[in-house]
């Protein structure tokens, strides 16, 4: 079983590692004729585009907003723009509407599925929309947009298991019952690494739940968040359905503030940094609402001395790299048994010598740019701090002079101990750290602030029983002879600690998009019952007759 993963992950490695270094920063070519611009009419894209869709109509009343390419930071075509929405246009829009919708469950899931099938149309446009506005390479983008396809498939089925429980009464006669129903509305504020499977996990939830979603979409992703509302919108409308099922708003930290500040949002699914998160959570909770995070990651991976150490290194490789290292979920941390710590370590600086950079829209590249210029700034002064804390770079390190965000995948040698490796830096920064025993590493594991994702290679039960129980890691995600990334939605997606302890996907994540009532009922409904079950209480209620 192990064998065939390593085969089919050296099988898609070989298309994505060059046989030479990476080419010369000069190589880079990033640019972008506008006719490549042209599917984006295939997905309702126009030269300009409304960034509020509120009852059915798209509206806005902000400043005009450009959505850059992080590749070349040159605009999508000269006037690919949308009006942003400010706040007044929250405030004013949002208004009060019929929550939940009053539609069977399994029609529900049959809406849903309808999402999915008209995803399934346009997902390779999809997908190069995704990989063109946030950066990541195409066949991420395409992974990205069938990712909700396959919540939705998820959601159909699930449509018909929001199943209650039957509890045995202790009264004679009673019967105790537990139902499940929905919320009402469910805000949705998704980030630019993944901006739009992240709304999938959540609304397709929701909406076979029977929610309404109100979604923003991140502010750097503005023509992602329009052309999904257009497909979502245009099912519902198929179905004559109320448009005000699904709303959605591309705006900044004020409009994600108004959700969260608004009483009429049962539940807030929040994805981004802790330190928002926090934030957020401290707004809803003054209300009484309902918060769901998912915020940073700091995730490890352990190799030990009786790994497959082929198979862990294109692991790291995967985990530390893909998306340019902007995955919650993303390799920060490679934790290395000092007896095979210098031969793990060569192959790996083999192999990260071997990454194509360069255009994620072009085939054979595995690493694209950062998301925006500030996130390329960041990645600098990320390095400075490393330096100053006695990191030693070992390979990268260093932005590639290009028009876009490119910087170079970096492996640093640090103690564990050192304050910026309890930090998340959004970016292809693995930091490498050598342990003697199990405990030893587990400990390191462990020791920061979040508790994503995690994994260790090993061969051994023993270790693999520690590990995934109560005295290994603390994270949320625990994997074991596969990469920290590539969560299956057949799971509960989610960590802990400052990772926010929300879950989304599969496995009961269901149950936070409703609410649960216990429900009591007597089955002789006779007047003399009723009398006959409180006689007992006659003696300290003397009017009881």
């Amino acid at each position: 079983m192990v064998s065939d993963h390593k085969k089919r992950m050296e099988s898609d490695l070989s298309i994505r590692l060059s046989t030479k270094n990476h080419p010369p920063e000069k190589e880079i070519d990033c640019h972008t004729h506008r006719k490549e611009y042209e599917f984006l009419s295939e997905i309702g894209l126009s030269s300009r585009n409304l960034g509020c869709y509120v009852d059915g109509t798209w509206k806005a009343n902000g400043p005009v907003v450009t959505s850059l390419n992080p590749a070349n930071n040159q605009v999508v075509t000269d006037s690919f723009t949308f009006y942003a929405p400010v706040l007044s246009c929250y405030e004013s829009q949002m208004r009060p509407f019929e929550a939940p919708w009053n539609v069977p469950a399994p029609k529900r899931g049959e809406i849903v599925r309808q999402i999915g099938d008209a995803l399934r149309t346009k997902l390779q446009q999809l997908g190069r929309l995704v990989s063109l506005e946030m950066g990541k390479i195409l066949p991420e983008g395409i992974g990205e947009v069938q990712e909700i396809i396959d919540m939705c498939d998820f959601c159909v089925g699930l449509s018909r298991q929001l199943n209650g429980s039957v509890i045995p009464s202790e009264r004679p006669n009673h019967a105790m019952l537990e139902m499940w129903n929905p919320l009402g509305i469910v805000g949705v504020i998704t980030a630019f690494n993944f901006p739009c499977a992240v709304l999938g996990w959540n609304a397709c939830i929701a909406l076979v739940c029977g929610n309404c979603v109100v979604w923003k979409g991140a502010p750097t992703t503005p023509l992602i968040t329009i052309a999904m509302t257009r497909l979502v919108a245009g099912v519902l409308e198929k179905n004559n359905l109320p448009p005000a099922i699904f709303t959605s708003f591309c705006g900044g930290a004020d409009i994600g503030q108004a959700i969260a500040k608004d009483t009429r949002v049962s539940l807030v699914s929040f994805t981004g940094s802790s330190k928002v998160g926090l934030m957020l959570q401290q707004t809803v909770n003054q209300r009484f609402g309902k918060c769901l995070l998912e915020l940073s990651g700091n995730n490890a991976i352990i190799i030990m001395d009786d790994a497959d150490i082929q198979l862990a290194v294109h692991s790291v490789l995967f985990a530390a790299v893909g998306t340019a290292g902007q995955r919650c979920t993303t390799c920060r941390r490679l934790l290395l048994h000092e007896s095979i710590y210098q031969r793990v370590l060569d192959k790996l600086l083999d192999v990260y010598k071997q990454v194509k950079i360069g255009n994620p829209l072009e085939k054979g590249n595995l690493l694209g740019p950062l998301h925006t210029s500030e996130s390329r700034k960041s990645f600098e002064r990320g390095i400075e701090i490393i330096k100053s804390q006695g990191g030693k770079i070992l390979i990268g390190g260093s932005v590639i002079e290009s028009e876009g965000n490119f910087v170079q995948p970096t492996i640093v040698e640090i103690s564990p101990n050192a304050d910026v490796v309890k930090e998340e830096l959004f970016a292809p920064v693995l930091y490498v750290m050598k342990f003697q025993t199990l405990q030893e590493a587990i400990e390191i594991n462990n020791s920061v602030p979040q508790g994503l994702s995690s994994s260790i290679f090993t061969r051994k039960p023993e270790i693999i029983f520690k590990w995934i129980g109560p005295l290994g890691s603390d994270c949320g995600i625990v994997n074991v002879n596969i990469p920290t990334n590539g969560a299956e939605i057949g799971g509960a997606f989610g960590g802990e600690k400052a990772t926010g302890g929300g879950r989304e996907a599969g496995s009961d994540s269901w149950k936070q998009y409703m609410r649960r009532s216990t429900w009591f009922a007597g089955l002789k409904c006779s007047s003399r019952a009723v009398v006959k079950d409180l006689s007992c209480l006659q003696p300290a209620f003397p009017w009881i007759n």
